[in-house]
């Protein structure tokens, strides 16, 4: 199964239209790690995928959940997701210890979170922890956000930059 990622994408209506553009077609379904911000800028995620989101700590509009429920499921602080018998902690990622806990306590193939807007991809003990980064937040940049494209049945992971 093709899993989309994505995280930190804020109110960024040109990195989440590119998200979308190229999920599209090649992911079945979708995970947004938080920090969307708004409604609107959730609304272009109800493509031809499945959606699944949870709550980040910039995601302050209490309409978010329900225009997220309108078209997908909005997992709040933090979900589990099983696809085809690949299990998924969804978390934000604003408390280190409790990512590294999920990461830690083996009940995961693959944990997804944002939250340092720092691409990340990390194998501890059987766990893939994944970060697909965020917009810049910084003048000078960083890397960009990336929409992760994720192969269950390989493992393998595909990065596209976000601009």
């Amino acid at each position: 199964m093709q899993v989309g990622i994505v995280a930190d994408t804020h109110d960024n209506m040109d990195v989440i239209r590119e998200a979308v553009d190229y999920f599209e077609g090649r992911a079945e379904v979708v995970v947004h790690c938080g920090d969307m911000v708004a409604p609107f800028s959730a609304t272009p995620f109800d493509a031809d995928f499945q959606f699944y989101a949870v709550r980040g700590n910039n995601d302050g509009e209490p309409a978010l959940g329900n225009t997220v429920r309108e078209f997908g499921a909005y997992l709040g602080e933090m979900g589990k997701l099983s696809f085809e018998g690949t299990t998924f902690g969804v978390y934000h990622g604003t408390s280190q210890p409790i990512v590294d806990a999920l990461v830690d306590c083996g009940n995961f193939d693959y944990v997804l979170h944002g939250h340092t807007h720092e691409r990340l991809e990390e194998t501890r003990d059987g766990t893939v922890r994944i970060n697909p980064g965020g917009i810049p937040t910084t003048v000078d940049g960083g890397e960009p956000p990336a929409a992760v494209l994720l192969d269950t049945e390989t493992g393998e992971t595909e990065w596209h930059d976000l601009r």
